[in-house]
């Protein structure tokens, strides 16, 4: 990402205090209340303007100007949470006796196999993904669990990815750390997680999410610094899309107990698929609307639009959203990347 610093920019912030005080998350520091994740929730913020990035529009206003590979406008870091491979055995006798009422006696007879059989799992689309995204010229980044026996939502381990993650990884695309549910407030669980990925991948990792997308102002980022990270992704709102401190631009963050910039870039979340219809309950023309203005205006300030979609989601009507979000990028002229891509290329 070259062009003008967006550090040297970012210092002038101190001069306009509402800015400032957008950009640090003040607001977020000894809130009176979290949500039941331990999240603090769009609905509780003071800043409304959430589908206008007000601090990277400053930056652009008083000069900053970034430049991406070939020419490109603005880019797009697309990313995957794998939260499930497995299904329940729940789930899985709800679904048998679906396909069975509707006659899809084919779809009945291979649901119970799903777990053991990866070519029948629709979850197990590793390859599908990548296979899509490339039509697009795109790459991604899959965060993965490195979850282990006793562990909330543990769904499947790392070491049966080695694989996946090598296929991965051989083709260009990116595996992150998809930390669990206490790794965004304890330093012993994110680095264990860490350790599980990186054995299992046989290389370092340098980019993290967090489950739930549960995150603390400031700490989580310290903890990402101590625990050896380039970059982080979690940092938007579980229940509604945009941006959460006024950037669509990678930065670091700033420490207003510390008094100093954390060593971790943060490449702002903007959009995830289940804020579209779990909490903001929108159809997929009203999400397609609000994505599509929300990628206008990434553009128009030159920034860089995250799109979380997760293994669940491609299936059906979401999966054609998908698709039409990685077409319309491509036709608006994105570099659509993974997060590793995006946190080496920055010139921050």
């Amino acid at each position: 990402m070259q062009g003008n610093r967006i550090k040297e920019h970012l210092n002038k912030l101190r001069s306009e205090p509402e800015l400032w005080d957008i950009f640090t998350r003040k607001e977020e520091y000894n809130p009176p209340f979290r949500d039941k994740f331990e999240r603090f929730p769009y609905y509780l913020s003071t800043e409304r303007s959430i589908f206008e990035p007000v601090v990277s529009k400053y930056l652009a206003e008083i000069g900053l100007k970034t430049e991406y590979p070939d020419g490109k406008d603005f880019a797009v870091c697309l990313t995957h949470d794998i939260d499930a491979l497995c299904y329940s055995g729940k789930s899985i006798v709800a679904d048998v006796a679906k396909h069975t009422m509707h006659g899809q006696l084919r779809g009945a007879f291979k649901r119970p196999f799903y777990n053991i059989h990866k070519r029948w799992n629709p979850l197990w689309n590793f390859k599908e993904i990548m296979d899509l995204e490339e039509k697009y010229g795109a790459k991604s980044t899959f965060f993965i669990m490195g979850l282990e026996e006793g562990d909330q939502d543990l769904n499947y381990q790392a070491e049966d990815l080695s694989r996946e993650m090598g296929n991965i990884r051989d083709r260009g695309w990116e595996v992150g750390l998809h930390g669990g549910h206490e790794a965004y407030k304890n330093l012993e669980a994110l680095k264990r997680q860490k350790a599980n990925i990186e054995r299992a991948l046989g290389e370092k990792v340098m980019g993290y999410r967090n489950h739930y997308l549960r995150f603390k102002v400031p700490e989580t980022w310290k903890l990402l610094e101590k625990g050896g990270f380039k970059y982080d992704a979690t940092f938007g709102y579980p229940d509604c899309i945009g941006f959460r401190n006024g950037m669509c631009h990678p930065f670091k963050p700033y420490d207003l107990l510390e008094g100093r910039e954390i060593d971790i870039l943060e490449i702002p979340l903007i959009v995830m698929d289940c804020t579209l219809d779990q909490y903001m309950r929108l159809d997929m023309v009203e999400a397609w609307d609000i994505i599509r203005n929300l990628i206008d205006t990434v553009k128009r300030y030159h920034g860089v639009f995250t799109l979380l979609w997760h293994n669940t989601y491609i299936q059906g009507e979401r999966l054609r959203l998908f698709e039409k979000i990685l077409g319309y990028c491509l036709k608006k002229g994105a570099w659509m990347t993974n997060g590793e891509n995006i946190a080496v290329s920055s010139k921050y």
